[in-house]
Formats: structure tokens, C-alpha cells, sequence
């Protein structure tokens, strides 16, 4: 009988994270939720293969409270998507000491410590893995602007360290690879106009949370794949438009 896959999911409580969530549920994992407040979430109940894990992952302490519950849970883990994340858009000189603290705890500090963690399990489980971080397409395609280059120094961050992890553990079969969303019909576009938005991208199109997820389920699930950026946001990673 094949064991039953576990993965983790940062952010979760809403947005691209709630749809990651259940779309692994559908497709019959473990899951694993965590958020500062997620047990108060109202789009995800905890169940027998959910579980809800309060915390902020920039912090150590909660990383290990929720590598370890999910060890506990269910025996193991196969999986962790990286989606916890904030952005700060505004002109770089406006950007306080207080800013790039906040971006780089929550987008840096809340990939490290539960990533080093899942990997060191990964490792011991002996049956290799995957780890999805979530990125953005406009660190490859800036659009004029939209000013945030502080916030992108930390989605850089999450970048580089993809593509040397997925060196380094590749012949532990643990595979390292980023989700690259353009303009993603989530909370935090709730008050922009739609009609700008869609001028985003070349197609012309808003993405849905679901639709990030079906990217994030096909590179967990990709066994060949490793150390690659999908951009799921209709085409607005490619030149102007």
C-alpha cells in the first residue's frame, strides 16, 4: 500500500494558500495549514487529514512547532509550499528601516527555518521530496509604476537560494522549484479596479487562486522537475504589452 503524502502549507488561512490547501486535500494528502490565526479561518476546517497550526512562520519557534505537529500527525513529510509572504509597494527612497524588517521576516525568515527543517526530515525519511516557494512575475518583468524593489529583494532572495537547493539536495531526489503569479484575485487586490489589473498581463486575464494552485500541485508532483520557475500569470512574465 502506498503511504499517504503529507505536505505543509504556509499562509494559508486565505488566498492562493486556502485554494493550496484544498486542492491537495482533493487530490488525497495530508495537510497541514499554518498562518498566524488560521484555526479562526473561515475557509478551512480542521478535519482528520487537516491540520491548523497558529503561528508566525518568521518565527524559529514556530517553524519547529509545526514541522513537528505534522510529524506527530501523520508520520512524516513529502511536501512544504512556501506561500507565506507580504508586499510593500511603494518608491524605493520611501522605504522605512521598519519595511524591509517586516519583508524580510516574513518572505526570508518564513522560507528559511521551516524549509531547513522539512529538509532535514526529508532527509531522514529517506524518500526524497518537494519544496514549492511562491515568487512573483515581476522580478523578471518589472512594470512601470508598479514600484516595490525592496519587496523584490527578498523575492530575489527566494530565488537564488531555489536554484542552488535544488543542487544541493538533488541527489537526495528532493526537489526545489518557485511559482511565479502575475496579478492573483486574492484579499490584497480587493480594492483595485479589475479593469487596471487586466492590463497587467498580455491576455488580459486576472488569475484565480485555483489556478495558482493547479501550478503549485503540478511541481510537487513533478518527479523530473527541479530548480525551475513557472510563471502562472498570462504571460505577463514575458516583455512589454
Amino acid at each position: 500500500m502506498t503511504q499517504q503524502k503529507t505536505i505543509i502549507v504556509t499562509g494559508a488561512s486565505q488566498g492562493i494558500g486556502a485554494a493550496t490547501a484544498k486542492a491537495f486535500l482533493a487530490r488525497g494528502y495530508n495537510v497541514v495549514g499554518t498562518s498566524r490565526n488560521i484555526s479562526k479561518s473561515t475557509g478551512l476546517t480542521a478535519s482528520d487529514r487537516l491540520l491548523l497550526v497558529d503561528g508566525d512562520i518568521g518565527d524559529a519557534a514556530t517553524a519547529a512547532k509545526v514541522v513537528a505537529a505534522a510529524v506527530q500527525r501523520f508520520g512524516g513529510i513529502d511536501g512544504l509550499v512556501n506561500n507565506a509572504g507580504i508586499f510593500v509597494g511603494k518608491a524605493f527612497t520611501d522605504f522605512t528601516a521598519q519595511d524591509f524588517q517586516n519583508l524580510v521576516h516574513t518572505n526570508l525568515e518564513g522560507y528559511l527555518y521551516i524549509t531547513q527543517l522539512v529538509v532535514k526530515q526529508m532527509l531522514e525519511q529517506k524518500r526524497g521530496g518537494s519544496v514549492v516557494g511562491v515568487t512573483t512575475t515581476l522580478l523578471s518583468n518589472p512594470v512601470a509604476g508598479m514600484n516595490c524593489a525592496v519587496s523584490m529583494m527578498t523575492k530575489g532572495g527566494i530565488e537564488g537560494a531555489t536554484a542552488n537547493l535544488a543542487i544541493e539536495y538533488a541527489k537526495d531526489h528532493i526537489r526545489f522549484n518557485l511559482v511565479a503569479p502575475g496579478i492573483v484575485d486574492t484579499p490584497m487586490h480587493k480594492d483595485n479596479p479589475k479593469d487596471f489589473l487586466k492590463t497587467l498581463a498580455p491576455m488580459g486575464t486576472i488569475s484565480s487562486s485555483e489556478q495558482i494552485a493547479e501550478g503549485i500541485v503540478y511541481l510537487t508532483e513533478a518527479q523530473q522537475v527541479t530548480g525551475e520557475t513557472l510563471a502562472v500569470g498570462g504571460g505577463a512574465q514575458r516583455g512589454r504589452w
